[in-house]
């Protein structure tokens, strides 16, 4: 008698979870990759007897391609199946680390970095909506708080393990590593993914007809918004807790690891109340943020304030991302990559124009002010906020919760 395979339904609830989880990896392995020169800045710039400065423009450069290519990138790929395109992301991910690696002077690794934010553009674009299709019945918020949690970990896990490993070793062995884990990712894709036809149903003319939706361009200038304040204060805040807040090194290290676990937690929160308090949630979280940066300079002193200041503004602005997340991609369903690539887009707008202001801030007045100045933009954010829920309750208003 010959075996009968077990039928997809048999085996889907299972392998489906799965699936989301080995998304939630990638998730964390491209985040590990975007933040964790800023731990090994240093020892890059001594390799190439550079000024640890310089070795920022990584991180510039990385954060616009990132930006302005994730819509381009996602148009050209938009006829391709998922999976194959995943496929293709993981290679040029592995290839371009490789060539960090083996980097022989500081232009090869910048060149080596641009192609993995190429990849990252496409890979933000499109993970979203993958793990919600490939999501167990009912999980959708579930697959998008395990992305999200694979964001933290990157945070509170990949960068400092990275740069553990780089002070150990070298800065190419932490590059080294990521490459290996990227491949070990890529091949249980291969393994667990069905194919996935691309759910792009228009052409080139979806695009004006996604940018004219105005409630959808109100989501992205809130998203903007609440972002460019949240990097105005977070992108300063080891300098600020060591001369504004007078603390030890150890203990800022504390901290930073505190706000990504506060973001982990966020994430959970939302994944039980997220479908049934959406609103809420996002008022709460957008006004909570706003406040912790406002009170920042007077809980710097305070060792336990500043520690609940900290875990509240983590865990408010993974809430704030997933929500958003989930209003952008019930706008269209048919547009669904090319909305998530915009979205992607415009976050990372926001992280420059949050470091820039901050910088200003910090030129113009001190660094003591980047907590209010933060704040500030954060009131404009819940200002826009306010009127959008407004406009989306009216009668005959679009539904986006």
């Amino acid at each position: 008698m010959t075996s009968i395979p077990l039928s997809e339904e048999t085996v889907s609830r299972r392998v489906q979870y799965l699936r989301v989880f080995v998304l939630g990896f990638s998730a964390f392995i491209f985040n590990t990759t975007e933040f964790v020169p800023v731990g090994l800045l240093s020892d890059i710039a001594q390799s190439f007897s550079i000024a640890p400065a310089q070795v920022g423009w990584m991180l510039t450069i990385y954060a616009w391609i990132v930006a302005l290519m994730s819509l381009p990138m996602m148009l050209l790929t938009r006829k391709v199946e998922r999976k194959v395109l995943l496929m293709w992301l993981f290679g040029l991910f592995v290839v371009s680390h490789i060539l960090s690696v083996v980097a022989w002077n500081f232009t090869v690794l910048l060149v080596s970095r641009i192609g993995i934010a190429f990849a990252h553009a496409v890979f933000w674009s499109i993970t979203a909506s993958i793990a919600i299709r490939v999501a167990p019945q009912g999980k959708h918020t579930f697959a998008l708080s395990v992305l999200a949690t694979g964001t933290g970990l990157a945070m509170v896990l990949g960068v400092p393990a990275g740069r553990i490993i780089g002070q150990l070793l070298d800065w190419r062995t932490t590059f080294a590593v990521i490459a290996v884990i990227a491949l070990l990712i890529m091949l249980a894709m291969y393994r667990l993914l069905p194919s996935l036809p691309s759910l792009f149903s228009g052409s080139l003319s979806k695009v004006p007809e996604v940018l004219s939706n105005r409630i959808l361009l109100a989501m992205y200038f809130f998203t903007f918004m609440i972002f460019s304040a949240h990097y105005t204060a977070y992108s300063y805040i080891e300098p600020f807790l060591k001369d504004i807040g007078a603390i030890s090194g150890s203990f800022t290290t504390l901290i930073l690891l505190l706000f990504g676990m506060a973001g982990i937690v966020g994430s959970v929160l939302f994944s039980y109340f997220g479908d049934k308090s959406n609103t809420l949630m996002l008022l709460t979280s957008v006004t909570l943020a706003s406040m912790c940066m406002s009170v920042l300079y007077f809980v710097a002193p305070s060792d336990s304030l500043l520690i609940g200041c900290i875990l509240l503004w983590g865990a408010s602005i993974m809430i704030i991302g997933l929500s958003m997340q989930i209003r952008v991609l019930k706008v269209d369903n048919s547009a669904a990559d090319i909305i998530m690539s915009l979205y992607s887009g415009i976050i990372n707008l926001g992280i420059g124009a949050g470091a820039l202001v901050g910088g200003q801030a910090i030129h113009y007045i001190g660094l003591e002010s980047v907590g209010f100045t933060g704040a500030l933009l954060g009131v404009g954010a819940l200002v826009v906020l306010i009127m959008l829920l407004k406009r989306t309750t009216k009668p005959n208003a679009p539904v986006v919760e």
